[in-house]
């Protein structure tokens, strides 16, 4: 009776790790593994899985900070560093935001139109969708929702088992990369930290789980949901890789986009394989439609002391709401513009993400051994050597892809 009594805690407490990690593999994520395994085969699997280690220890830093504190990321950068500080949070925050909510837009379009379906139905009906969820409900209603938009990322996984890789090869590949490290390279691999590490993905967990009122005894389940998460959303990007290295990269077919993909895979894998991988994206690009958006209002309405959350009403947060309509409403607009490409706002945002990266997570980390803020729950000395490893990764590879050129 005890053990159902924690696994019915665990179950309820579900949702925030999960939905954060697979809101990363937006269609900019799916966009930037389907480029990495058509262009680099299985050779940057090894970054996955160090990315990986570098996701986890964040996100477990995140949680711990939402329920430690009560507190969100940015209401806590604005009590520790200052209102000038939060506002320059604020700032790389929207940059990043608004690239990525155009993106995942576009990729819901795009999934949508693989099926003949003309963007100008699909984005107005998906910004009037998204809005009647977010404020017709309250936080538990848009979770299962959110939750369920991630079942189809099975799409993948089942789509990997219909090409039928080698498997010893794929998991070989993970320790023994062969690869040429050119500058091309380093900047795929900035992308694919920068659409696996994202800036909103630490604002919005970390807000999502004070919305939900996690409290510090109920931490130990949270654990569990936040590496769960990471699990299941590297998981969902191995398979993405696998499934353009085993048909794309072997033909030798370049692409640009997810639904380059998706069309390509067709004389390659047969039709089965081109609905699931369309059928990923659209699930993907929706979810992420909902939670980047959101992650914006919650953030910038901490930062300056907002009435923020889904739980409220329209009159009780007037800016929290105006925010969300703001970003869905700009990013529907610029997608409907006609004769736009937005191959290059995709995979640039993803880029600009990973490079902004290092200035949300170093905020994160001083924040997370105050012990003013933390009391006695500070980063031990291996958390805190992986998450200034990944930021230090990050700068590192960035330098090399911008100065790649004067490098022999």
């Amino acid at each position: 009776m005890k053990n159902k009594n924690k696994f019915l805690i665990m179950l309820s407490i579900l949702g925030p790790g999960i939905i954060t990690a697979n809101a990363g593999n937006d269609a900019g994520g799916i966009t930037t593994y389907s480029v990495v395994g058509a262009h680099y085969g299985y050779s940057m699997l090894w970054g996955m899985f160090v990315i990986a280690i570098g996701l986890a220890v964040v996100q477990e830093m995140n949680a711990r900070m939402a329920v430690v504190t009560g507190k969100g990321l940015s209401d806590l950068i604005r009590e520790r560093f200052g209102v000038k500080w939060a506002f320059f949070a604020m700032i790389v925050l929207l940059i990043a935001n608004l690239g990525v909510c155009i993106g995942d837009f576009a990729g819901v379009a795009a999934s949508l139109e693989l099926f003949h379906v003309s963007k100008y139905i699909s984005i107005p009906v998906l910004t009037v969708l998204i809005w009647v969820i977010v404020t017709q409900g309250n936080y538990s209603k848009a979770e299962k929702i959110f939750l369920l938009l991630t079942v189809t990322f099975f799409s993948y996984i089942i789509t990997a088992f219909l090409i039928k890789p080698d498997w010893s090869h794929v998991f070989t590949s993970i320790v023994r990369p062969h690869a040429n490290f050119d500058r091309g390279y380093f900047l795929v691999l900035i992308g694919l930290i920068g659409t696996t590490i994202t800036p909103y993905m630490q604002f919005y967990l970390q807000s999502s789980i004070v919305d939900k009122g996690i409290s510090l005894k109920e931490y130990g389940y949270e654990k569990i949901d936040v590496y769960f998460g990471t699990f299941w959303g590297i998981l969902t990007a191995l398979f993405i890789t696998v499934c353009t290295a085993e048909t794309l990269f072997k033909s030798g077919i370049r692409i640009n986009t997810a639904q380059d993909a998706a069309s390509a895979l067709v004389p390659l894998a047969g039709n089965y394989s081109f609905i699931l991988f369309a059928i990923g994206l659209l699930g993907a690009s929706f979810l992420a439609c909902c939670i980047i958006p959101l992650c914006t209002a919650y953030a910038v309405c901490e930062a300056f002391g907002f009435e923020s959350g889904i739980d409220n009403r329209i009159k009780e947060a007037p800016v929290f709401f105006g925010l969300f309509f703001i970003m869905i409403a700009v990013s529907a607009l610029i997608v409907m513009l006609p004769n736009i490409s937005l191959v290059n706002i995709i995979l640039i945002t993803q880029q600009l993400a990973g490079i902004l990266c290092p200035i949300v997570l170093i905020f994160m980390i001083i924040l997370i051994n105050d012990r003013e803020v933390m009391g006695k729950y500070v980063n031990t000395f291996f958390q805190n050597v992986i998450a200034k490893s990944t930021v230090i990764l990050i700068i590192v590879l960035t330098i090399l892809a911008l100065f790649g050129s004067f490098i022999p």
